[in-house]
């Protein structure tokens, strides 16, 4: 089985987010990944980490206002200034918590923002961000999300996309966060496109579809897949990052290996 990363941006919900640490960690999880550290001191979330033996396998970078619905502004004209600013900061808690990648998410461009301009001050952005952060020993991410249900306008949405804004980048130091649920709703294809692009995927994240919840409420063969990726050698983290249908601790089945031969969870004494 992968190493998994439990995602505390939407695990664990019924703690307060500190508290989610000791949660993950007690349900056996040796990792932790979220959106953001950034609303919380750096020594406290340390402090955390360290008590209960976790790593931080992810954060993302600084993405605008989160609350009033800012996805992200690596691909908005006129933020480059507070984006590089974001990156700065981002290397402050990365190094405080021991985190060797971050992620940094696109946006979502507004209609009226050309999408040729978005791709430019993208790909000079991350230019900037992959020289900087690989000086500080740091990978940069980025994540195509699917623009269908979960962000619509977001401006990276397909791994071949991404690919090529990576090549159009030239950094050794840009890697490729795979999303399983989002690719699934854009793409398809999932077993191929991990096998042909593992040396440029950094990270693994999950959820099932439709819904995206836990693995084995859906149609995706996670026991192949996680098979798949043991097969292929993928020695990076696997986040769990998906909203739990019920409590975390009571759809953490999939996690102790009571998915079925077809990915549906089954009953945990069969």
């Amino acid at each position: 089985m992968p190493r998994f990363s439990a995602n505390l941006s939407m695990l664990f919900q019924e703690h307060d987010f500190l508290d989610r640490f000791d949660a993950a960690a007690g349900a056996g999880f040796t990792a932790v990944e979220y959106v953001s550290p950034y609303g919380h001191e750096i020594d406290a979330v340390a402090a955390r980490l360290r008590r209960n033996g976790l790593t931080q396998a992810l954060f993302n970078l600084p993405a605008g206002d989160w609350a009033a619905g800012e996805r992200g502004i690596a691909a908005l004209p006129g933020r480059e200034g507070e984006f590089r600013r974001g990156i700065e900061t981002a290397i402050d808690y990365a190094r405080a918590l021991g985190c060797g990648q971050v992620n940094c998410l696109a946006g979502i461009v507004p209609a009226e923002i050309d999408r040729n301009a978005a791709r430019t001050v993208f790909v000079e952005n991350l230019k900037f961000a992959a020289d900087r952060l690989e000086n500080a020993g740091i990978r940069l991410l980025i994540e195509p999300i699917n623009d269908r249900i979960d962000m619509p306008g977001f401006f990276l949405t397909t791994s071949r996309q991404a690919l090529e804004i990576m090549e159009a980048v030239g950094s050794p130091n840009l890697f490729l966060q795979y999303d399983i649920y989002h690719m699934h709703v854009m793409e398809g294809d999932l077993a191929r496109t991990i096998e042909e692009n593992l040396d440029r995927i950094a990270h693994v994240q999950i959820a099932d579809y439709p819904g995206r919840h836990e693995p084995g409420t859906g149609e995706i063969d996670f026991p192949f897949l996680f098979d798949h990726l043991d097969r292929l050698g993928y020695a990076g983290w696997v986040g769990a990052e998906y909203r739990p249908k019920g409590g975390t601790m009571e759809g953490l089945g999939w996690l102790s290996g009571t998915l079925g031969h077809k990915g549906r969870l089954q009953d945990a004494d069969h």
